[in-house]
């Protein structure tokens, strides 16, 4: 007959101790949990990806129902245990169900700590806990701008980079004088703050909170040395309290948390505890991983398995926040006792540190380059010592296992500089039969730059060279009507002159004459690149009025008057309004681009409505330069923008209805004041000192990543004669639909470089870029 097992708490601690109990022995026990959130078993710890738009709800759920129903788990969610009677052993619940039990886990966890202060009961002054927490940031960030997260700790600083994301201002406030003090020192802080600078992240360090003001709702904070900050959101995040209230009320032990000992028994006989709720030999953890590790412990004890009892853990951190490496683990301070081997590239920001008792390592922080962390917390969990070349090599790349391997995928970069792929790699081995690392930097130019990706490239090659890679490159072909992929379709296009849709239809055999709505887009651009004075090579912005008219959902159409740097004349706007009033026109607006957008036209009056604009309109529905954004003034910049207006009209004119791959988002800024949003454009340009600076690379979409710097330009004319010639090079090089960020990280931004800074070969992108531009005075 089955005992009776009893979980308080649909955790993950609780949670990960059922499932080991089920792996040992299924039979054993019929399992109700108690969770006092109406959720499934959800993973706590990647709320921030989902506040950072990197994970949806559903993405983070662990158990879905039909887990509980297939181990015959009764859950009884969205209810909360408030008495356990030790001597009957019965647990009773807010909703009056009495639950008997043989053994009792309790996983209470813990809860977030509020600051004692006045006006943490205003609207607006959230922790960040639980998936209900998560969907109030969201909502709030909808109505609101200011936030401010209290707590420079991991939980902080990875919803402050949520917050970002959906559009906030952010400032981090936090009581010390640098970031992440229990898990970094103040070096690796100091690159981690600034890193989050870049970011969009304002830090107010060395801040203690004394006052949190406002009516009903949070408007402001202030500090006790007198300054304050607008808010309209305060995130709490100051750390957290185990949940002991029940235990305690129980008669179970408590101190901090409640007291365990090995094996994870309380002082009530047949209860145990696991997670963020229990105390161990003094220590509370809240980290992921000693949980995990009690919860094993426990689920071996309770299958009378003899397990070996729980020693503690060694505590490790790394930061969910995108563009940032970070591993710190262990005891890092240093004392007399202790030697540290220290390695500073200021270069590419890489910074690593590791703390030696005699030859046993006792931490370390990574900072930029984190791939020795598990060859690190291997050394520290086994005491093992550490000979004087392994101590050379844990400062190097790590070497990366079969096991590592196997489970990276295809599109995964081994050598960033040159954009050369494991499944390129793959294809290049088994295609030409290469078998040295030196066949394979000929044949794919991997480590061919740097040099720095070459025992990453030896290691790639001893796997694929194993019986245990199983792998072959995966082919993708440019759409279903063929079995050819993009770049073997360009080739014979280039080989076999192909000039028409037809042509290439009938002669590479597609399986359709007429194409699907990618391969005839695609197939025409490339035409349009391969044959630059083919007559029909810009029939689009040849066509009537109706491309430059976009359809709306009532029938109706929209056009976009062009107006440069999005700079309007008078006589423009008295079009604009004379055009309005004639044909009734009442929704007429901005667009985030900074340009007019004029709704509302029946399409029977398109082609008057142009001629009487007298304005060139923009074209829809093509891939070009759509439009070249600046600054004009900022209410906390006074600087100049002149001169970045003239050079975003110089852009626009030099650039204007060029087809490309996709759409290329250009933006000027005057000075660096105003520019982080910017940076996420697919090229930035931004005032200094110098000259212009100039960002590529930058996107939105999938992942949020700030451009990389490509170059500095003294003027104008440099600036667009550097732009021009990377404009083109990516229209030649890139592959239909492929983002210039895309496209920067498959090439390598050394390898455009290299292109561009050779200024023979720059100008001659240039000049062929001159070739197609359309005449700037075409009038509709």
């Amino acid at each position: 007959m089955r005992r009776k097992l009893v979980v308080i708490g649909n955790g993950m601690a609780g949670v990960r101790c059922v499932e080991e109990i089920l792996k040992h022995n299924p039979e054993l026990y019929n399992i109700s949990i108690i969770g006092s959130e109406p959720h499934h078993n959800y993973n706590r710890i990647l709320l921030s990806s989902v506040l950072q738009g990197e994970a949806r709800f559903q993405d983070i759920t662990i158990n879905d129902a039909k887990w509980y129903e297939e181990n015959d788990i009764t859950l009884f969610s969205g209810e909360t245990a408030t008495e356990i009677n030790t001597e009957k052993k019965v647990v009773v619940t807010d909703k009056n169900h009495a639950l008997s039990y043989d053994k009792l886990i309790v996983a209470t966890g813990s809860s977030p700590f509020v600051l004692p202060i006045p006006g943490v009961e205003k609207e607006g002054v959230v922790t960040f806990r639980t998936i209900e927490d998560c969907k109030n940031i969201l909502e709030t960030a909808k109505q609101y701008k200011n936030a401010v997260v209290i707590g420079g700790g991991v939980l902080g600083l990875e919803a402050a980079r949520g917050l970002v994301n959906l559009g906030l201002n952010v400032k981090v406030v936090h009581n010390t004088e640098y970031l992440m003090q229990r898990q970094l020192d103040s070096v690796s802080s100091e690159m981690l703050q600034h890193q989050l600078e870049r970011q969009g992240i304002e830090f107010l360090l060395g801040k203690v909170t004394e006052q949190i003001r406002g009516d009903k709702r949070v408007n402001a904070i202030t500090f006790t040395d007198g300054t304050s900050v607008d808010a309209d959101l305060v995130v709490m995040s100051v750390g957290i309290i185990p949940n002991t209230v029940l235990a305690k009320k129980s008669g179970i032990r408590t101190n901090r948390g409640i007291v365990v000992n090995d094996f994870m028994e309380t002082s009530v006989s047949d209860i145990y505890a696991v997670g963020e709720c229990v105390e161990h030999k003094g220590i509370v953890y809240g980290l992921v991983k000693p949980l995990y590790e009690q919860g094993q412990v426990l689920a071996k004890h309770l299958c009378q398995l003899n397990p070996q009892g729980y020693e503690g853990s060694v505590l490790s951190t790394s930061l969910k926040v995108p563009g940032v490496e970070l591993f710190s683990v262990g005891d890092f301070t240093e004392d007399s006792s202790t030697k540290s081997l220290t390695m500073l590239n200021e270069i590419h920001s890489v910074y690593k540190k590791i703390i030696f008792r005699g030859d046993i390592i006792a931490g370390a922080v990574l900072y930029g380059e984190t791939k020795n962390q598990s060859k690190l917390l291997d050394f520290i969990v086994k005491r093992k010592h550490v000979s004087d070349e392994e101590k050379r090599q844990l400062l190097q790349s790590a070497d990366k296992d079969s096991s590592s391997f196997k489970s990276m995928k295809q599109s995964e970069m081994i050598c960033n500089c040159n954009g050369v792929t494991k499944g390129t790699i793959i294809e290049a081995v088994q295609q030409n039969e290469l078998t040295t690392v030196q066949e394979v930097k000929q044949c794919t130019k991997a480590s061919s730059s740097c040099g720095g990706c070459k025992l990453l490239l030896s290691d790639l090659l001893d796997y694929i060279q194993s019986d245990e890679c199983d792998e072959l490159f995966e082919r993708e072909s440019l759409c279903a009507c063929t079995t050819l992929t993009e770049d073997e379709v360009v080739l014979q296009i280039q080989q076999k002159n192909l000039s028409s849709l037809q042509d290439v239809f009938t002669q590479l055999n597609w399986l359709s004459l007429e194409g699907c709505a990618d391969c005839v887009s695609a197939i025409q651009y490339y035409l349009a690149m391969i044959y630059p004075d083919h007559a029909g090579k810009n029939q689009f912005f040849y066509m009537n009025d109706n491309l430059k008219a976009q359809h709306m959902s009532d029938g109706t159409y929209s056009i976009i008057p062009q107006t440069f740097g999005g700079k309007v004349s008078a006589e423009q706007l008295r079009n604009i309004a004379a055009v309005m009033e004639k044909y009734q026109l009442t929704d007429v607006g901005l667009t985030t681009e900074q340009r007019f957008q004029l709704k509302g036209i029946m399409q029977e009056d398109i082609g008057a409505v142009c001629k009487d604009l007298g304005i060139r309109l923009r074209p829809v529905n093509i891939h070009t330069i759509h439009h070249v954004n600046t600054y004009y003034s900022e209410k906390n910049c006074q600087c100049h923008t002149e001169a970045s207006l003239q050079l975003s009209i110089l852009l626009e004119k030099e650039l204007e209805l060029i087809l490309t791959p996709h759409e290329i988002k250009l933006s000027v800024s005057p000075c660096k004041h105003n520019d982080l949003e910017m940076r996420t454009n697919d090229i930035h340009v931004v005032g200094v000192e110098r000259g212009w600076e100039m960002y590529v690379g930058g996107s939105y979409s999938p992942d949020l990543q700030q451009g990389e710097l490509f170059s500095i330009a003294s003027d104008h004319d440099e600036a667009k004669r550097l732009i021009c010639g990377f404009v083109q090079y990516y229209r030649e090089t890139a592959n239909y639909l492929e983002k210039i960020s895309e496209w920067r990280n498959r090439v390598g931004i050394i390898h455009i470089r290299e292109v561009l800074f050779e200024e023979t070969l720059c100008n001659q992108l240039v000049e062929r870029l001159e070739v197609e531009m359309m005449p700037t005075v075409e009038k509709i």
